[in-house]
């Protein structure tokens, strides 16, 4: 018989949780031929009723009967959870993903899933273990997000492997451990403190990355990568058409190519309180050429805006963990230097009411905008309303946001205060 019974000491609920009572369980054995003509058995166990075993049975024998599902289980019988995640990640990740979305998966591959169930056959993956990779993953002192991390990174390809018929059941997504919102996201800035920080990193290296971030809410890859031939300060505008390449090798000074992106681009105009920090930034590039023409050092011109004081370009992991000291030194709120575009998209947000424009200025889609702010609402029925955001509206938004800012910073700081007010605490970018 396919379905046979079994008494376990402590049986799981409908919700997968331990009820502490002994109880009787279902497990599915069939027998099938391999198109080969090899005999072979498929089992799946631990069903709460005869009813869903008999049902899965049913289930099992219909996908049996495709030679290349039945040639797939025989194939997959072997193959760990490693196994199936190192392939996983190189064929489909590194194909589809973004690069830097694809090195996150194959760290959270090699450092939070591998040495937990790596060594698990990949279709004897059971929720329980992968239940017990997260506890293990807490009873090491890490953070919540990471075992969440793990969690959405292996439930993907799971998924994956569902739908190649390497499994039956996504393991991960039948877990009862719950996260805990210890990791909560900080609280974003309000106007009041994004003119505190701006008057305050004033006249340092840190000005127009506060300012860009701040204000206009780009990503920080789209800061770096900015370029002054991209910038029009006669008509007013600047275009965000790219960005700095993922993994710029240490020390490297010259840029051939920028990478496009994340969003399609976007043309965004330069309001009256923010030109002065452009036109500041500008004289401070000259400044920095003029200079080392006449020390006689090299200067890299890559075009860029936010570069070190050489024009090379500015390592991006050296700007998130340098604002972390630069706030530290300011005896300000800590918030990572992506928190200034959550800050930009909800003080914007608040003040305007106008969440798609909001959108359009920080490159989202209009789902994405929308859950970032919490908000849910028929989004077609506003995209057929909002055909096309121009430049003025974008403006209007931006400017309502900039004056509630209205940074009155010190235009006339000695050259010696380039560097961040934290330089006792943190490293200088331009190092």
């Amino acid at each position: 018989m396919a379905v046979s019974a079994r008494q376990v000491k402590n049986k799981r609920d409908a919700s997968g949780n331990l009820t502490g009572r002994a109880g009787t369980v279902y497990d599915v054995n069939v027998k099938y031929t391999m198109p080969d003509g090899t005999k072979s058995t498929y089992a799946k166990k631990g069903f709460l009723t005869r009813k869903e075993a008999l049902q899965h049975e049913a289930t099992i024998k219909s996908k049996l009967q495709a030679p290349t599902f039945s040639a797939t289980v025989k194939a997959q019988r072997k193959q760990t959870v490693k196994d199936y995640l190192e392939e996983w990640v190189e064929s489909y990740a590194r194909v589809n993903l973004r690069p830097s979305t694809y090195d996150g998966y194959k760290r959270t591959i090699r450092s939070y899933i591998v040495p937990y169930i790596g060594h698990i056959p990949l279709n004897q993956l059971a929720p329980s273990a992968v239940d017990k990779m997260f506890q293990d993953i807490l009873d090491k002192g890490l953070k919540p997000s990471t075992a969440a991390g793990a969690k959405r990174v292996l439930s993907v390809a799971l998924g994956h492997a569902r739908k190649y018929r390497y499994i039956e059941t996504n393991a991960a997504r039948d877990t009862i451990t719950k996260f805990g919102k210890g990791d909560k996201t900080p609280d974003p800035y309000t106007p009041d403190q994004v003119r505190s920080l701006m008057e305050r990193v004033a006249g340092t290296e840190w000005e127009m990355p506060v300012v860009l971030g701040g204000l206009y809410g780009m990503r920080r890859s789209e800061i770096l990568g900015l370029r002054w031939r991209n910038v029009d300060l006669e008509n007013g505008t600047f275009d965000v058409v790219e960005q700095l390449p993922f993994k710029v090798p240490p020390h490297t000074t010259t840029i051939q190519e920028m990478a496009p992106p994340k969003s399609n681009g976007r043309r965004l105009p330069i309001t009256d309180v923010a030109r002065p920090f452009f036109e500041r930034q500008l004289a401070r590039v000259e400044a920095d050429k003029q200079a080392a023409r006449q020390e006689g050092r090299p200067y890299y011109d890559n075009d860029i805006v936010v570069c070190k004081a050489n024009g090379a370009p500015q390592a991006a992991n050296w700007i998130s963990s340098g604002f972390g000291k630069l706030l530290a030194g300011l005896d300000m709120p800590h918030i990572r230097f992506h928190d200034l575009r959550h800050t930009a998209a909800t003080n914007m947000h608040q003040l305007t009411g106008d969440f798609y424009t909001v959108g359009e200025v920080l490159g989202h889609t209009l789902a994405g905008i929308g859950a970032s702010l919490g908000l849910s609402m028929n989004f077609e029925a506003v995209t057929a309303r909002y055909v096309d955001v121009r430049l003025e509206r974008k403006k209007e938004v931006l400017d309502a946001y900039h004056a509630a800012v209205h940074p009155a910073p010190r235009l006339d700081r000695p050259k010696q205060e380039r560097t961040t007010p934290a330089k006792k605490k943190g490293r200088d970018m331009s190092l």
